[in-house]
């Protein structure tokens, strides 16, 4: 083996999978077993990071970035002129378990630039995992990226071996898709998501008649959405996320910021900032529509299509439903404590289980973990509230900002190497 070229083959994949952010790890059932390596049972891998606080404890790794397609927004995009590497299905092997075994990842990560033909691609892909799991004995956590256009059997097989599966859908909008990927088609991406919805449901109804059922994609499925490269608004974007959640059961959607890479005048320039902000305030977004029962249409509406950068999305909501507010902690619903600024998902339940007990007060407050420098605006005790009076006050916006300070840092930089 010339470790010399496989180094080098290593530094040019990592590196060209680095953009790609939709790895995470939750939500795997694959359990160790007597004699094999590995498990993917945990609820979250997450030992490792990028400098710019992106998880990155699996392999991540492309299986080439030679690509056939030219899309404008990638790295990889056949026009580009960089240096170009493929593993073997075998290199992929022997690296994640070579590195498992020295604790340097949990899992494996597995993409690629499109070889020939979708079905050529996917199915190399198929083998890493198939090989893996049936020649390695490994059982811990693998996510592969699923080709679009991939035939229906090669997604089968996909999903019996992989513990993740996803599908980037890259631009958020078809026109968007159609102005810098005109090759690609939006529908060869929506028939893997497709089958695989349909594989995990029969899955499900399966395991509660027979007792062994072999896994189908237990960890489920996800798509990432690049912001900033076209011209969509926040509105469109959550719209179209919601719409995943809803028709393809989605585990997550992951939002990239767009890295101006290459130069093309249907792209931001090169001096371009990555929209980092942006992103962070799409990921709140999407939280509130996942935990915090919030609609698409209530976190944006046509008349503010754009996320507030100076607040969160749950903060800047209450700013302009005032009319909902302030709410009694002792007697509001569950749901709408929810929706108080600085309240989250534990925090409201602890409230509803305190307040059987005694009347609350903001030391109460404080104690069950709210954000109370924002929560004292918007909450009626049964003793009073002083703060209420800034309900109406003028300058209230501006008090809220003033008093909040964002746990978000713009320090995006390139990967963390793990080799």
């Amino acid at each position: 083996m010339n470790f010399d070229r496989l180094k080098e083959k290593l530094e040019i994949l990592a590196d060209a999978a680095k953009y790609d952010v939709s790895c995470s790890s939750s939500g795997g059932t694959r359990k160790n077993k007597k004699g094999a390596l590995g498990d993917s049972s945990a609820s979250g891998i997450c030992h490792t990071y990028t400098e710019d606080g992106r998880c990155v404890s699996l392999l991540k790794v492309l299986l080439t970035n030679h690509c056939i397609y030219d899309c404008a927004y990638c790295v990889s995009r056949s026009s580009n002129d960089i240096k170009r590497a493929a593993f073997t299905v075998e290199e992929v092997v022997d690296l994640t378990i070579n590195f498992y075994r020295r604790n340097y990842i949990e899992g494996l990560f597995l993409s690629s630039g499109i070889f020939k033909n979708a079905d050529t691609t996917m199915e190399r892909l198929v083998r890493v995992a198939k090989k893996l799991r049936l020649e390695e004995n490994f059982n811990g956590y693998i996510h592969l990226k699923s080709i679009p256009g991939a035939s229906d059997d090669l997604m089968q097989e996909a999903a019996l071996y992989a513990d993740r599966l996803s599908v980037n859908i890259e631009i958020p909008t078809e026109s968007g898709l159609k102005l810098l990927a005109p090759e690609k088609n939006r529908q060869d991406m929506i028939s893997p998501m497709r089958y695989i919805q349909k594989g995990i449901i029969q899955y499900k109804d399966e395991k509660k008649i027979l007792k062994k059922v072999p896994k189908f994609a237990p960890a489920g499925q996800s798509t990432q959405m690049i912001v900033g490269a076209t011209n969509e608004n926040d509105l469109q974007i959550i719209k179209v996320a919601d719409h995943f959640y809803k028709n393809f059961n989605l585990k997550r959607v992951y939002y990239s910021g767009y890295v101006p890479v290459l130069e093309d005048q249907r792209l931001p320039s090169l001096t371009t900032e990555v929209p980092m902000l942006r992103e962070n305030r799409l990921y709140q977004s999407d939280w509130l529509m996942r935990f915090y029962g919030f609609k698409a249409e209530e976190i944006l509406d046509p008349n503010v299509p754009f996320l507030d950068l100076e607040m969160d999305p749950k903060l800047s909501w209450a700013l302009r439903n005032l009319d909902q507010f302030p709410v009694n902690l002792q007697t509001a619903e569950y749901r709408t404590i929810l929706r108080i600024p600085g309240i989250g998902v534990k925090t409201a339940q602890k409230i509803i289980s305190a307040r059987r007990f005694q009347v609350l007060t903001m030391d109460h407050l404080k104690k069950l973990g709210a954000a109370v420098n924002r929560a004292k605006y918007f909450i009626d005790f049964t003793a009073g509230n002083a703060y209420l009076k800034y309900l109406t006050d003028k300058n209230f916006r501006k008090l809220l900002i003033g008093g909040s300070s964002s746990k978000f840092h713009n320090q995006f930089s390139q990967q963390l190497t793990l080799f």
